[in-house]
């Protein structure tokens, strides 16, 4: 069982699968519902304060780097993207802005771009994580029922 675990834990924590991904995966492995939503929680959360305070400085310093320029750029872009689209949709809400944007489901959206675009729009830490958090729970819950539904309604679960 731990290494599904693991396996949960980490699929979690990989970019643009994040959470998203991770849970239906738990819950077809058939771990409990609640255990695998709190480890892909966990999983999910760990990398955004590195993100936060690292992720926008690496990214500017390696936009520029022969190799790697381009998809530094893209990722640069793809959180300035996300951050110019919250403050629009925002205004003054733009925490309530970051919690939906990363508690809905789709590609693009979770954890890891939230993180960089509060970075990006100089939000501060405390209420970046938990609008991130929020967030995380959210799409948690979405992707749980989702996939137990789904699971229990199809009847395939992964061995």
């Amino acid at each position: 069982m731990f290494k599904k675990y693991l396996i949960a834990f980490l699929i979690s924590m990989v970019p643009i699968v994040e959470l998203r991904g991770a849970l239906p995966i738990a819950i077809g492995m058939h771990v409990d519902p609640l255990v695998a939503y709190i480890i892909c929680i966990i999983g999910n959360m760990l990398p955004v304060p590195f993100i936060f305070f690292f992720a926008r400085k690496i990214l500017e310093w390696g936009k520029d780097k022969k190799y790697i320029g381009r998809f530094f750029t893209f990722c640069l872009e793809k959180g300035h993207k996300g951050g110019e689209k919250l403050k629009e949709k925002a205004g003054k809400g733009l925490f309530w802005a970051l919690m939906l944007f990363v508690g809905i489901p789709l590609p693009g959206t979770g954890a890891w771009t939230g993180t960089l675009a509060a970075s990006i729009l100089d939000m501060d830490f405390k209420s970046s994580v938990i609008a991130v958090m929020l967030g995380v729970l959210l799409a948690g819950v979405i992707m749980g029922v989702g996939s137990i539904i789904l699971f229990g309604g199809l009847g395939v679960m992964f061995s």
